[in-house]
Formats: C-alpha cells, structure tokens, sequence
C-alpha cells in the first residue's frame, strides 16, 4: 500500500514538473515573439522618422509631383499610428513601402535630385533601415513560428489552452508586387 502511494506520488510530482515546464517554455517563446515585435517597431519608427526629411528634400526638387509626396506623407502618417495589430501594421507598412517605391521611381526623372548629397544619403540610411526590418521581420516569424508550433502540438497545447497562451500573428508581405511571379525571358 504504501509502495503505491509512493508511485502515485512520484507520477503527480513527475506530471506537475513537466506541466511547470511546459508552461515556462511557452511563457518564454511568449516573450520571444513579444521582445522581436519590439526590435521590429524600433526599425519601424526609425524608417518613419527618416521620411519626413526624404520628402523636404525630395519637395525642393519635384515641387510639381505633390500627389506622389502626399501619398508617401499620407502613408506615412497612417503607418506611424499606434495601437494596431500585427496583420494591421504589416498592411499599412506595405502601403508605405509602395508610396516610397513611387517617390523614388520619381527621382529617376529628376537627374539633379539623384546627385543630391542629402537624398543620396536619405536614401542610402533607408535601404539600411530597410534591411534591419527585413531582419527583424525573419527573426519576429521565426519566433512566432515556434510559439504557434508550441500553442498546437499535443500535449502543450493543453497547458496553452488552460494558461490562455494562444497564437501569435505573422508579420507577413500582402503587397502584390512582392507576391507575384517573376517574369524571367530569355
């Protein structure tokens, strides 16, 4: 009798342990995924602090072309908003990406913008700031990859669904152009 007890016992403590562990995985995964949304929204404010200067520069060249530097101030503001999701903040990123796509396919008509010590350095610090989002992008999906793996695969789900741990969004591209197919001819 007292030899089962001791079993009963050592499975209890034995399921408690593990329960404690997977939970402490997840919370930790939790964390991850937050801390890379964090290294995300950094890169983010720094690209939205860099426009405002791109396009007063851009503005002294092309001071005829203001629906194209309104579209990016426009996106810009709507991007640089707080308070939305993950699925929201990656659409109004996308806009933002292709306004800044058409100010720049602007500049190609403006020789003596291109020149331009200002803009060249402006648009050199975006396509950095560009990279370490991208960066930041791949590392946020990565975590929330292992969260999501975590919250559904048996048996951590079961410790997800009692602690309320559920799943995170992905930081995904929806703009069209980066989605279509490549047209290569030979």
């Amino acid at each position: 009798m007292e030899i089962a007890l001791v079993v009963v016992g050592v499975v209890l403590l034995l399921l408690v342990v593990y329960v404690v562990a997977q939970y402490n995985g997840l919370v930790r995964t939790r964390n991850l995924v937050q801390e890379s949304w964090r290294q995300v929204d950094v890169e983010l404010h720094r690209r939205h602090d860099l426009i405002p200067t791109l396009v007063e520069t851009v503005k002294g060249y092309a001071a005829h072309e203001r629906e194209v530097l309104q579209q990016v101030v426009q996106a810009r503001s709507v991007a640089a908003r707080a308070g939305s999701g993950v699925a929201e903040q990656a659409a109004e990123e996308n806009a933002l990406s292709g306004a800044l796509g058409r100010l720049f396919a602007l500049s190609e008509a403006y020789p003596e913008l291109r020149a331009n010590e200002n803009f060249l350095a402006l648009q050199t610090e975006l396509a950095d700031t560009e990279d370490r989002i991208a960066a930041g992008r791949r590392l946020y999906n990565a975590n929330v990859r292992a969260l999501n793996t975590k919250v559904e695969v048996v048996p951590s789900n079961l410790v997800a669904g009692a602690a309320g741990i559920g799943r995170a969004e992905y930081f995904e591209a929806v703009d069209p152009v980066v989605r279509a197919r490549p047209d290569v001819s030979f």
